[in-house]
Parts: structure tokens; sequence; C-alpha cells
């Protein structure tokens, strides 16, 4: 009998063999649960997915649940005050442990048969069991945990790739901002009836910016093609060492990532003249980050993987989480940070802060379902790129790379 992952193999390999370069991908990628099965075994479990920031745990006992495709993970500060993550899934008969999304507790009690777990994921109660019966041997499993310079990664998988690399090139980049020292002023979810890759796709190019984000396109430099916006960098790289920022460019994302490791990189990019940070006209709304001094009229952008990218101005970073959850839904997570100083109501205004990600994203999400709806019609077939989307095309490579690579 000819197992469902050798028939979805080499139903991929036909696939790959049609893919025309410059081309975006066939329908059955976004539509066959048989591809969508390798995407998970083969992808969304065996990468780092950004879950918050350590701010976010402040004291011990303090949790936060993390789900991404069907998988659930309770990322807890434990009684020695390490983070860690467990499996939400009770050692007993499987429920789900913890149904809150995030709180403080000494232990977690499954609502099934009350299984008691402490803080550490160690059963410590079980009602009615034999004689013999050994809690030391029914812990709550382990998840993946790391951290990057403040920000929390989670993945679903024994051995994820290093985050070494990324911790020790990206430490320059990320201390201009003191990642360390934010805190998360807002959090929102966005969840977008579409597939994953539609979602990610959507947020690796701006060619659709001009059109369908004005307010977004007012201010950013992104939305020009490289060689308009090469002639717009030299006034922010002039200011930048008056304003506590270095010229530093890595690349080292998708098919860059060294073997191993995760897919990470950092660049920053004027934004056009009057406008000194993502804003609702352009002026600060928040206190500058970590020693920076003024604004040099920029906005930096990092990526951590295929799933995590983030956007630092010189006084707020905004972070762009797109987790799988079906084949046929993703989620958008969104996380404002300031400095962890700063005061809400006195230093910044939330809806000031959170107003142009928020405008865009809202935008991005008909966008992203109008698109699926026409992926998903019989009159679909593969469109070629344009000069801008020159990262969604190479992202679709490293996916379809990534879905034929072979166990090591």
């Amino acid at each position: 009998m000819i197992s469902c992952n050798v028939i979805a193999m080499r139903h991929v390999y036909e696939l790959i063999k049609k893919q025309k370069p410059g081309y975006s991908l066939d329908q059955a990628f976004y539509t066959d649960p048989g591809i969508y099965a390798l995407e998970v075994e083969r992808i969304i479990t065996r990468n780092w997915i950004l879950a918050g920031h350590t701010s976010e745990w402040p004291d011990t006992g303090d949790f936060k649940v993390f789900n991404v495709a069907g998988e659930s993970a309770i990322i807890v500060r434990g009684s020695d005050g390490q983070l860690r993550a467990f499996a939400n899934v009770c050692r007993h008969r499987g429920s789900l442990v913890c149904l809150e999304q995030r709180g403080n507790t000494q232990k977690f009690s499954c609502p099934y048969h009350g299984w008691m777990y402490n803080i550490d994921g160690e059963l410590i109660a079980a009602r009615s069991m034999p004689d013999d019966f050994d809690k030391s041997s029914l812990s709550l499993k382990p998840v993946s945990v790391g951290i990057v310079h403040g920000l929390v990664f989670v993945a679903f998988c024994d051995d994820p790739p290093s985050l070494e690399g990324a911790i020790a090139e990206l430490a320059e980049a990320m201390a201009m901002f003191d990642f360390e020292g934010l805190k998360v002023a807002a959090h929102k979810v966005y969840d977008i009836p579409a597939n994953w890759k539609l979602s990610i796709e959507n947020y690796q190019e701006c060619y659709h910016c001009a059109t369908a984000h004005p307010e977004y396109a007012q201010m950013h430099t992104l939305m020009l093609d490289r060689k308009k916006r090469s002639r717009v960098q030299q006034h922010m790289q002039e200011r930048m060492p008056m304003c506590g920022l270095k010229q530093i460019e890595i690349d080292r994302i998708d098919s860059a990532a060294r073997a191993g490791e995760i897919g990470y990189g950092y660049s920053r990019t004027a934004l056009f003249d009057g406008y000194l940070t993502g804003s609702r006209d352009g002026k600060p709304v928040a206190p500058l980050l970590g020693k920076l001094t003024d604004y040099d009229g920029g906005a930096s952008d990092f990526s951590f993987g295929p799933f995590s990218f983030l956007l630092a101005y010189s006084d707020h970073v905004v972070a762009y989480v797109f987790t799988p959850v079906d084949i046929d839904n993703s989620r958008c997570d969104i996380y404002w940070m300031t400095r962890a100083d700063a005061v809400e109501g006195k230093d910044y205004d939330v809806s000031e802060l959170v107003w142009l990600w928020d405008v865009t994203t809202q935008a991005d999400k008909t966008i992203i379902v109008n698109n699926s709806k026409g992926v998903h019609s019989r009159y679909y077939e593969p469109g070629p790129f344009s000069d801008m989307e020159r990262a969604e095309r190479v992202y679709i490579e490293w996916i379809l790379q990534q879905l034929v690579m072979t166990e090591s």
C-alpha cells in the first residue's frame, strides 16, 4: 500500500518540474491537503516562529499559550526564572491542559480529568491511579523555545535550526534599538481566511503598495523600485551616525541561510522627507529607542525564518508574525513595542502607535482574501512576477526546495 506522503511527494515533484521560473505557484500548492500536510511536516513544525517578547513573562508562573497549525504550546516562566515551553497536551488522554490564553499560575490542571502539572511541567497529581503509577514518567512534553535578544521563539520539533548565528550577527543591529529593553505596548490578531503562503507572499512584495496602501505609500520608499530607492537613501545614511545608528546590511534569508541555521536579515530603508517614523503624520509617537539621539528618517527591516518579520523605527518596533491555522486559514499577530520605561497615556497613545500598521493590515486582509478567492477559481493559472516581486519569488523557490529536501 502506497502512503499518502509518497503520493503527495510524487505530486510535488511533478508540479515543481512544471514550475515556470519567475511565475507564481500552481493552484495545488494552495488547495491540496497532501501538499499542506508536507508543509506542516517539512516547514511549519521545523522552523522557529516568534511568540512574543520576554517582557510578557515578567514573573514566575506567567504563561502564554501559542498555537500553530493544530499544535499548541504553553510558554511559562518556571520556578528557576527560565522560560520554557510545553506541549499543551495532557499525558493522560490528550486533552488540552490550558484553555486560557495567558495568565499567572503555580499549576496547570487538565479540565478533563484533573491531572495537575507544576510550572516546570512535572505531573504532581493524578487521582485513582494504580499503586505502581509513576508520575515522573508523565511530565508535559517539552517544546523548543529560544530567545534572541529579548525576542521569544518557539519551534514544534526537537531539532530546530540553530539560532546562534542570528544571535551573534544581529547583536549590533538589535542593540541599537535595545531590543532587550523593549515592552509590548499593543498586540492585535488578524484572522485571515486564506492559505498561509498567500498571507506571507503579500507581505514579501510592495508591488501592490501604491495601489492598496496610500497611508503606507506616502511615507515608505520601499514602494519605489531599486534604482529610485537608492537615490533617496543617501540623506538618511548621512544622518545615521549623528543619530546613533550604524550602516549594517545582513542577508542570510531563505536560500542564503547557512546550513542548519535559521535564515535572518537586516537592512535600513529611508522614509520620504518629512517623515520621522511610521505614524499618521510622520511625527514621533513614542520616546526614542535605546541610545538613539535623533531621527535619521529611516526604518529597519529584520527577518527571522519564514514566518517572523520586524520593522524598527527610531521610536517603536512593529513585529509581524504569520502562522498557519489550517490549509484555508492563517493568522497574523502584530506586536507594537516601545521602550520598557515608556508610560501609556504620557509617552505614547496606543491608538496613534498602532494606526499605520492596523489600517495597512486591514487592507491587506481584504487583498489576501480576494487573492484566495481567485486562486481557487477554475480559471486561475500562475502569472509572471514583476521586478518588484523578487523577494516573493525567492520565498516560494525556498518553499519548493524545502518540500523536496531529503531527510538527513
